[in-house]
């Protein structure tokens, strides 16, 4: 019992490591669902406008937006395949006949080095943080969700957000390793350190919002469904139920961040892609106000389905997933500690 008693478990029963295996799992279930439907909607994309040399495109695996720069010469790639679609149903059939099942999921595996790795951080500091929270807030419990989900997303942008353009100059340039040091070297001296964490502003201004409307919705949700059914745990599908509503909530009233941080990130990128200082790409409020005059307000809540079709599974997926994950460690951690205690009872 005393090497029980001296791991480290949280106030919900389970440890930390625990809550990482749970978010991590839930990470790549919800990756292998959602990224087939940006992958068919790349495609089209491809097919409407050809991406030529140098232009930048956002992929989304369910977890983060990435940058996406588009080779030169490289035919192959597979976002330049051939073959006329009628649509998103009829890509989807005519990818998987004639290319396999497999391309669905084209460009996953370099997304995920950086996209599981970010949910893990983020879903298993909110759990830490909110716990925290909820015992020091007392009176105002109810309100630590929103608190802690917006720090612990501030948390996981900082340390991707270098990350992330390392990834972008690695596969725009085609940079070794030591060329690549060499690069973000000149880049740090010339512009300074905070120019690894160019784009990190419009990306807070998205996240944070979100993050803490979704988390506050959704423990609200969990609560309201649980004392509607009499039950005590929630379930697969009041978590299901409240991960897709709370995400929905939030991702539209995000939305012109959304649409902002997603210009400013294709412009980034592609100052990076033509070797260009990133000191020349816009500000946040200069990408609004541009939208604004060539498209009017509504311009700032262009792509509403899409996003609300990506967000929402991909919510509820990853919190069920993450949910029943903690589940199963909290019960097999209490027969643990009931199986030794019953053993001497008996």
């Amino acid at each position: 019992m005393s090497g029980q008693s001296s791991a480290p478990v949280a106030r919900d029963g389970i440890t930390p490591l625990q809550q990482m295996v749970a978010s991590c799992s839930g990470a790549i279930l919800t990756s292998l669902f959602v990224t087939p439907l940006d992958v068919v909607k790349i495609r089209l994309q491809a097919q409407k406008n050809p991406f030529p040399k140098g232009k930048c495109f956002v992929y989304c695996n369910g977890l983060m937006d990435h940058i996406c720069v588009c080779e030169n010469g490289n035919s192959k790639a597979w976002y330049k395949a051939r073959g006329h679609f009628n649509g998103t149903l009829d890509a989807f059939v005519k990818i998987v006949h004639r290319e396999g099942i497999k391309s669905l999921w084209s460009g996953l595996p370099p997304t995920l080095v950086m996209a599981v790795p970010a949910t893990v951080i983020y879903f298993t500091c909110y759990d830490q943080l909110c716990a925290a929270l909820r015992v020091r807030m007392g009176k105002r419990a109810q309100e630590a969700p929103l608190l802690a989900g917006a720090i612990a997303r501030v948390g996981s942008v900082t340390v991707i957000s270098p990350l992330e353009l390392i990834r972008t100059k690695l596969q725009s340039q085609k940079q070794s390793y030591r060329e690549l040091t060499d690069c973000i070297r000149s880049a740090v001296e010339a512009e300074g350190w905070l120019s690894l964490w160019r784009g990190w502003g419009p990306t807070l201004l998205r996240d944070v919002p979100f993050s803490a409307m979704y988390w506050y919705n959704y423990e609200r949700g969990k609560s309201w469904l649980c004392e509607r059914q009499n039950t005590r745990e929630p379930t697969l599908a009041i978590t299901f139920i409240s991960g897709a509503v709370s995400g929905s909530v939030a991702s539209i009233a995000t939305l012109p961040f959304d649409v902002v941080k997603t210009r400013r990130q294709v412009e980034l990128g592609e100052l990076q892609a033509m070797n260009l200082s990133s000191r020349a790409s816009s500000s946040t409020l200069s990408v609004m106000s541009r939208i604004v005059a060539q498209n009017g307000v509504g311009g700032l809540f262009a792509g509403f389905l899409p996003r609300l079709i990506k967000v929402a599974p991909a919510c509820a997926i990853m919190i069920s997933t993450y949910e029943f994950g903690k589940a199963f460690f909290r019960k097999h951690n209490q027969e643990r500690t009931l199986g030794p205690l019953q053993t001497s009872n008996t």
